[in-house]
This record gives structure tokens, sequence and C-alpha cells, in this order.
């Protein structure tokens, strides 16, 4: 597992994105946006398992830039959905391809149930995580 995700932080950043000091880290915020579509910072909070005011920050920081773009929810004014910029989608879609292209490559061979068995080990594994997290964060309080 070190080594996947190791790997992961490896891929360049784009030379269309290289002013942006983007990192690694922007990663997972894009990909949801890129595969889920447009979401609210409670939403993509939610999602990448950190507080939404350490979203909104970075959300900020990603407006300022012009790579993100945040609007009024058409159904309540008062929450802001945030989307990638037009025009900086297929710079970004570049970016998560090679990861993407990895998956497909990788899953294609196996039967349908071979691929249930390793998204059910993968989620299976992430709940441990969250759980020895929670452990851990219990008896320091």
């Amino acid at each position: 597992m070190p080594r996947l995700m190791g790997g992961a932080k490896r891929i360049p950043v784009p030379e269309a994105l290289g002013s942006f000091s983007l990192a690694p880290r922007h990663l997972s915020l894009f990909a949801y946006l890129l595969l889920d579509g447009p979401m609210t910072v409670n939403e993509l909070a939610a999602r990448l398992d950190v507080a939404p005011t350490t979203v909104s920050l970075l959300i900020g920081d990603l407006s300022r830039k012009g790579i993100l773009e945040r609007r009024e929810d058409e159904r309540d004014r008062r929450r802001r959905i945030v989307a990638i910029a037009t025009a900086h989608e297929p710079a970004i879609s570049a970016w998560l391809a090679p990861g993407a292209a990895a998956w497909r490559r990788a899953l294609t061979p196996l039967t349908d149930g071979q691929r249930r068995l390793f998204v059910d080990t993968l989620l299976a594994y992430e709940a441990e995580v969250a759980a020895e997290r929670e452990s851990v964060r219990v008896s320091k309080a």
C-alpha cells in the first residue's frame, strides 16, 4: 500500500497547471469533482475525511487561482457549489488519466466477482484504518 500511494504522489503536475503550486494532495479533491461532478464544501469534506474548514481554505485558494469555481446552489441560495473551472478541466483530467487508465487495465482481466472482492477488500481496509484512527483519537482524549 505505501508503494501504491507513493507512486500516485509522484504523478507530475501537468505543464498547463505548473504555475499554480499544486501538489498530489489536490488529486483527491480534483478526482471527486471531475468524476462525481460539482458538490458542496461539506460533501467534499465528508468524502476527503477532513474538516469543512480545511476544504473551505483549500477551495478558497484554488478559486482565487481560477482553478475552481464557486457558485450559488440553484435549489438553496445559501449553499455554494464547487466545480472545476472549465478552462482547467482538460489539464486536470489529463493529470488524473494515467491513474484511471492503470486501474482500468488492472481490473479489466478480472471477473465481476473478482472486481467486487477487490473493491470490498479496499473498503474493508479503509474502514479498519478509520477505526484505528478513531481508537487512537479516543484513547488520547
